[in-house]
């Protein structure tokens, strides 16, 4: 399959990585650590907002200490709700721990191979998670195959962007790309997030390997590759 695209738009969780990448790896490592840093970083905005935020999201009164607040995210992780200030405190910790060498990205070994093809034939590449941009690109400076944040041009995410499974979402990255919606091809392996890009009129392609928790989903009219190696791109 080979499909005409000025840019290729990328999920990450189980399209990029598997899901046990964020799901094991990364909540394992942040966990412990979302008391410690917020205790250790009070004059820091971007943490003292997050903070801010999840005490108005779980209505708790202004005057709640770290440990309710660390109870809020924890109950987050275990729901996995895509919470923003959540996402931002994560993505600081785990930009901390990639930049000490502490976490490793283990992509799917067809990933870099077929994006650097696809580079090459003139496509570019972005990136939309639900993680902050600042995880999506800790995550890309150290990885099993180096670090790999040069491929990508632009990183959105549910601050930037909006909700995934919302076609709003993909019409604020078609104006801040530049593009028309079919110029756009989003690949991820989530059936409900294909439809909203596709209702903004992008091309889609659902990404469906084997032994993640999307590997057996009903694709609808997307079409459906089980592995990069089956799909080419090109400008």
């Amino acid at each position: 399959m080979t499909l005409s695209a000025a840019w290729a738009v990328l999920d990450i969780e189980g399209t990029l990585t598997a899901t046990s990448q964020v799901h094991v790896v990364l909540y394992d490592y942040a966990r412990p650590r979302l008391g410690p840093w917020i205790d250790e970083h009070p004059d820091d905005p971007e943490v003292a907002d997050a903070v801010t935020q999840v005490k108005k999201l779980a209505e708790l009164p202004e005057s709640a200490g770290t440990d309710e607040v660390v109870a809020v995210l924890h109950e987050w992780m275990a729901a996995d709700r895509k919470a923003a200030p959540l996402k931002t405190l994560q993505g600081l910790i785990w930009q901390h721990g990639y930049a000490r060498g502490e976490l490793t990205t283990t992509l799917f070994g067809d990933v870099v191979p077929a994006l650097r093809a696809w580079q090459r034939a003139g496509v570019r590449l972005a990136v939309f998670s639900s993680g902050s941009v600042a995880g999506q690109i800790a995550s890309f400076s150290n990885t099993t195959d180096g670090d790999i944040t040069g491929l990508f041009e632009r990183h959105f995410d549910t601050v930037n962007a909006g909700p995934k499974k919302e076609a709003p979402s993909y019409r604020s990255i078609t104006s801040a790309l530049g593009a028309s919606p079919g110029e756009l091809v989003f690949l991820s392996d989530v059936p409900a997030e294909l439809d909203a890009a596709a209702e903004a009129g992008w091309q889609t392609v659902g990404v469906a390997r084997a032994g993640e928790p999307y590997g057996d989903a009903a694709f609808g009219p997307h079409r459906t590759i089980g592995s990069f190696e089956d799909i080419g791109l090109r400008a």
